[in-house]
């Protein structure tokens, strides 16, 4: 495997994160907790599961998967789900209505330079980040690798500051996105040689050969991976978490490309034409989809 793509294997510029699919035992309590404390709406009803999301945009699939455990700490799978807000009011107001629901769900907040961002965990153990980004044009770059850092965010302080009765009135009516997806996986090296030697995202940042963060189009990252919990995690049991990352590209001829790669780097994959299956080294399952 080569440890970089060449400028022609890149994944396009203009890539989004879609939908994330988790797997889950009890469907009353996580759907509780998505609609109630992240202000999230059914948007489709499928197979039983449930698409939840903000202005009828899926964001999250609640898959029922009962008989599944729920994983080890260790294991590879779901570090978080990175919901992005428009404003730092409508940060705030889910920031507001997750601690509200269950304070002991938030696990801690950061400014990094290029967003602000609060975390929490679902009842089911899966992390979520909620975030706003700052303008691109304060981002700072270092030659290919942007600047982040975790800064101290006081939660008090921020919705002192930015929360609004409008905002929380209004949130079911404000836009939220996946900004990106953050994994565990086993090894670092590993994941830099998949996700950007053979994938085509671009690396954006390290952490101390613990983390790395890559993205298309230089964006700060569209997925990252650890090892903090994971180092030398093996491929992944089927429990409950992660179910699948989608990843969307604007035309069939993206999805072509990718394929192409897979196949010359023997990589199993399921192309349909429009969408593309495949696993990662730790059998996370991603899906390329023309949006």
């Amino acid at each position: 495997m080569t440890a970089e793509a060449t400028s022609q294997d890149l994944l396009p510029a203009d890539l989004t994160m879609g939908t994330v699919m988790l797997k889950v035992g009890d469907m009353k309590v996580m759907t509780d907790y998505y609609q109630r404390a992240l202000g999230l709406d059914v948007v489709a009803e499928q197979d039983g599961g449930l698409y939840l999301g903000r202005l009828r945009k899926p964001l999250v699939h609640l898959a029922p998967a009962p008989g599944l455990n729920l994983p080890g700490r260790g294991e590879a799978g779901l570090f978080h789900t990175a919901l992005l807000f428009e404003d730092q009011a409508s940060l705030a107001a889910t920031v507001a209505t997750a601690a509200r629901f269950n304070p002991h769900s938030f696990t801690g907040s950061a400014d990094h330079l290029v967003s602000e961002a609060f975390y929490f965990t679902d009842p089911e153990g899966n992390g979520i980040e909620l975030y706003w980004d700052r303008p691109r044009s304060n981002w700072s770059w270092n030659g290919t690798d942007v600047v982040m850092d975790s800064l101290a965010l006081p939660p008090q302080r921020y919705l002192e500051q930015h929360l609004t009765e409008e905002s929380l009135e209004g949130q079911h009516t404000t836009a939220a996105g996946v900004g990106h997806v953050h994994l565990q996986v086993g090894d670092v090296q590993s994941a830099r040689d998949f996700y950007v030697g053979i994938l085509g995202f671009e690396k954006t940042a390290g952490w101390h050969g613990q983390a790395l963060f890559v993205s298309a189009g230089r964006y700060h990252h569209h997925m990252a991976m650890n090892v903090w919990n994971s180092r030398g995690a093996g491929p992944r049991k089927d429990t409950l978490g992660l179910g699948e990352v989608l990843i969307e590209v604007p035309a069939g001829d993206d999805v072509g490309a990718l394929a192409d790669r897979l196949k010359v780097s023997g990589i199993p994959s399921s192309h349909t034409g429009a969408e593309l299956l495949f696993e990662d080294p730790w059998r996370n399952n991603i899906r390329v989809a023309v949006r």
